[in-house]
């Protein structure tokens, strides 16, 4: 194997050669791999084929299956710190949420810095190079959590969008989160704003994205709701919440505002492109049809939605309808892991269950997890492999006992349980060599993690 680092800075071409199987997410061959100078791919090899670009090193991928890098819409990094947590096992979203609000209300922002480590190492590990995450849990002692967040992500290397979440509709005035971890309508959005003008970059290579994200119904106030989207679409950037993810939120709406969630997101100005939703699984006919009119984005987080028996998202029928739709893992607390390259097996399992075999692949799930999750973030750099594009991708080796037999490559990673990446590479620069994490040591950073996970679990026990 011959090949170096394509870099950036110094603009080294760099051939991906003889890939095992290559899906590139958009039809186009390139069996015989992909030329990527500095950032950007560069050209696509077809079968039989040689590049026609001047190329300086190449790397024979002749054991691996290439993909598009993935990329994941809805996460919580801070929740690896209370995976598995005892008090929160085997209970549904709403006890659920109440047996963890009172421990994460003791974060602090050494422990948003480690468990972003933590998650983004994890997720990049299984093949994500993209990941949102929706960090709604400030508090007196946590007030920066979205400026360790920045720091801790360009320790790791994928881009990131980090939503500036809230919560200011607490239990004293009828909402789910205690009082403790609300906020104030003016800090919410002064903080907002702050994020946006410090660190949101629109440029086709950013590395770092700000999004807008009050938690949800049951969480926020509607004039935060209202006041946020006025925000959005005054600095033009996008907005996140979660909707639809189970019936009890649809009763907290009929019973708060007198509407089911659908009219109540249009109510308060957020039924538009520059949404997108957590979950989205508890919507009729008519309100799909409404989302997908508006062309609402939607994150189907399966094994989230299985283990908290929250139901399962009709991705197919929002699609159809003009949703975009693509694919996250959630939270690590209702997951319980950061494993984009699973996230995709589940939704095919998943979907499979609602729509029935023969009508949702393995290539649905890879497309929701690519360029449906591209579309999502509105990323159109991102999630395929094609002249132009990011040079984002992931090179998975079929050299496991798991996969001896397979017939299909692709179909294998899939159906077979891929769980680990063997290279990955984000924005042209290699982040993960031979398995191992290139810019940071495991191990320290699982320690750092550990000893937070273990303070907030002490603290919860006092």
């Amino acid at each position: 194997m011959n090949f170096s680092p394509a870099s950036s800075e110094t603009n080294t071409a760099i051939w991906i050669k003889n890939p095992l199987a290559c899906w590139t997410g958009n039809n186009q061959d390139a069996s015989n791999g992909i030329v990527i100078q500095g950032n950007k791919i560069i050209e696509l090899v077809a079968a039989g084929k040689s590049p026609d670009s001047i190329y300086d090193f190449s790397f024979d991928a002749s054991n691996h299956v290439l993909l598009p890098g993935l990329i994941n819409c809805h996460h919580h990094f801070y929740q690896t710190l209370t995976r598995a947590l005892p008090g929160a096992l085997n209970k549904e979203l709403f006890p659920w949420l109440q047996a963890l609000y009172p421990v994460w209300a003791n974060l602090n922002d050494e422990a948003i810095f480690a468990s972003t480590q933590l998650a983004l190492s994890e997720l990049l590990l299984s093949g994500c190079t993209t990941a949102a995450d929706h960090h709604y849990v400030f508090s007196s002692i946590m007030p920066h959590a979205i400026d360790a967040q920045v720091a801790a992500a360009k320790t790791i290397g994928n881009r990131v969008t980090l939503t500036r979440g809230s919560m200011s509709l607490g239990q004293s005035k009828g909402g789910l989160p205690p009082d403790s971890v609300v906020e104030s309508d003016e800090k919410i959005l002064s903080e907002s704003e702050r994020l946006i003008n410090q660190y949101h970059d629109t440029s086709d290579n950013s590395f770092c994205q700000i999004a807008l994200a009050p938690c949800s119904p049951f969480s926020v106030t509607p004039d935060l709701m209202r006041a946020t989207a006025q925000l959005a679409q005054q600095k033009n950037v996008s907005l996140h919440t979660h909707l639809g993810e189970t019936e009890d939120e649809n009763n907290f709406c009929l019973q708060q505002f007198g509407m089911r969630p659908v009219d109540y997101l249009e109510d308060v100005g957020w039924l538009n492109e520059r949404v997108w939703l957590a979950h989205g699984i508890h919507f009729n006919d008519e309100e799909v049809a409404r989302l997908g009119h508006a062309c609402v984005g939607v994150c189907h987080c399966p094994t989230s939605n299985m283990l908290l028996a929250s139901g399962m998202c009709r991705t197919r029928d929002l699609r159809s309808a003009g949703a975009r739709v693509g694919l996250g893992v959630d939270g690590s607390a209702s997951n319980d892991g950061s494993n984009m390259i699973q996230e995709v097996r589940q939704a095919m399992l998943l979907q499979k269950l609602r729509y029935g075999s023969a009508n949702f692949t393995h290539i649905d799930a890879l497309q929701l997890a690519t360029s449906g999750s591209a579309k999502l973030l509105h990323r159109p750099e991102l999630g395929e492999l094609a002249v132009g594009k990011q040079a984002d991708l992931a090179l998975f080796n079929l050299n496991e006992a798991r996969f001896s037999g397979h017939g299909d490559p692709l179909a294998a990673l899939i159906l077979c349980g891929a769980h680990q990446a063997d290279y990955v590479m984000v924005g042209g620069e290699w982040k993960v060599k031979n398995g191992e994490l290139v810019d940071v040591d495991i191990n320290d950073v699982m320690a750092r993690h550990g000893i937070a996970a273990k303070r907030l679990r002490d603290m919860a026990t006092r």
